[in-house]
């Protein structure tokens, strides 16, 4: 996809003030039994098109309104993601500053879990 240099010029911001996590490191986490959230911010027809296997859904159109009711604790692990990458940058950064000090964007989004052979659910 050809994404516009103003938008890329957020996202690039963006990642500057967030955490990224990759496929792998999320993958091991998880596996430690670590609390953490898989948040997936992608649009509602993409969420029911395919998501990853023990994912939540809370859509980057409605991210800043009821991320304080689905997850009330500020201290809870939340690794973001969406189709590539830059979309989860931005939710992140937008979660940081409502107060969330442990949020990550998933590097390559939604496209690097099921390269990688994540459990999908459609």
């Amino acid at each position: 996809m050809q994404h516009s240099p103003g938008f890329l010029k957020l996202v690039n911001e963006a990642k500057s003030r967030i955490q990224e996590i990759d496929v792998e490191r999320t993958r091991a986490r998880m596996a430690d039994g670590a609390p953490i959230v898989l948040l997936d911010v992608r649009e509602d027809h993409e969420w029911l098109n395919g998501h990853a296997d023990g994912a939540q859904h809370l859509g980057k159109g409605i991210l800043e309104r009821d991320l304080e009711q689905m997850f009330p604790n500020p201290d809870t692990e939340i690794i973001m993601y969406c189709g590539g990458g830059f979309r989860s940058a931005l939710t992140c950064d937008a979660a940081q500053q409502m107060g969330y000090r442990r949020v990550f964007s998933l590097a390559g989004g939604y496209k690097a879990l099921v390269a990688a052979g994540w459990p999908v659910v459609k």
